[in-house]
């Protein structure tokens, strides 16, 4: 199967899953993003996060090795290249950076730099280490703002939050109570220096975090 086809079965898989929560997808500024290689920096609240992005444009992950052994979603993980890292493991991270330099060549990725999920209230401070891979790879870098709310209140839902020793199941079964639930995705202007030689991974990271916290 090509790249074309594969992304747009993974964009239909994502849709049915919502279909399946009856969760709505509403993206926000979507027309901000470029079509050659990037990197999306994302807030962090549940499993659902990567579903959600990929209903809204399929893309290539980073996520913590545990996710590699999750029953059905590791194995969804693992096709669609997903690259899996040790949050223990500092060598490990500079080689997966190195990794994603090279994917950035020719195909996009998303972060989730907070390094844990949230309930989605507060945006936890990002970790500068894989925006290297932008720098790097001189490609733009996207805030994006994921927000889960009510369909009837359009207040914030924390149904989907996937925190604490909260398991796979029981977070499924948390959205399933709260039925007619909405993903806002945000698209927010790139950080415009990353192309410069002297720009520092901190002064990316920083301003994907306050561009993301100002607006929930």
């Amino acid at each position: 199967m090509d790249h074309r086809n594969k992304d747009r079965k993974i964009q239909e898989w994502s849709r049915y899953l919502l279909k399946i929560f009856n969760i709505q997808l509403v993206v926000h500024d979507a027309h901000l993003l470029e079509k050659s290689p990037h990197l999306i920096a994302s807030n962090h609240i549940s499993w659902l996060d990567i579903h959600v992005i990929n209903a809204f444009e399929p893309i290539r992950f980073v996520a913590k090795s545990e996710v590699a052994e999750w029953p059905i979603f590791g194995w969804m993980a693992k096709q669609l290249g997903t690259v899996f890292i040790r949050r223990d493991s500092a060598r490990h991270a500079r080689q997966v950076v190195g990794q994603m330099a090279d994917v950035l060549k020719t195909e996009s990725i998303c972060i989730f730099p907070e390094g844990t999920s949230t309930i989605g209230e507060l945006v936890l401070p990002f970790k500068p280490n894989l925006f290297e891979s932008a720098i790097v790879a001189r490609v733009p870098v996207f805030p994006l703002a994921i927000q889960y709310l009510s369909e009837g209140t359009k207040e914030r839902s924390q149904a989907p939050a996937f925190i604490g020793d909260m398991g796979l199941l029981g977070s499924m079964s948390n959205i399933i109570k709260n039925r007619c639930l909405v993903a806002q995705i945000t698209i927010f202007p790139s950080f415009s220096s990353v192309s410069e030689l002297n720009v520092d991974r901190k002064q990316v990271a920083n301003y994907c975090q306050e561009t993301i916290s100002e607006s929930l």
